[in-house]
């Protein structure tokens, strides 16, 4: 199923889209992509997701995973 929100893929990013890019790595995830017209917000989202998933909690990094494992089975999330 493809998006309805366009989206920039790596080769057609320039600027501060490009530099969000290379800095996620080799392949940006669609759930990326769908801010790529606005990169704040993709700046902002990835930023969000480092902290819930990486960043110092009471819950263990394998809880926070089931927790995101569930949340996305039940939306029946590809993600």
């Amino acid at each position: 199923m493809g998006s309805r929100i366009t989206m920039i893929d790596e080769h057609e990013a320039e600027g501060k889209l490009k530099e969000l890019y290379e800095n996620y790595g080799k392949k940006v995830a669609n759930i990326l992509k769908v801010h790529s017209l606005f990169p704040e917000s993709l700046e902002t989202h990835y930023n969000y997701y480092k902290t819930i998933m990486y960043k110092k909690s009471p819950l263990t990094r394998a809880e926070r995973e089931m927790i995101a494992t569930v949340v996305s089975a039940e939306n029946e999330c590809f993600y």
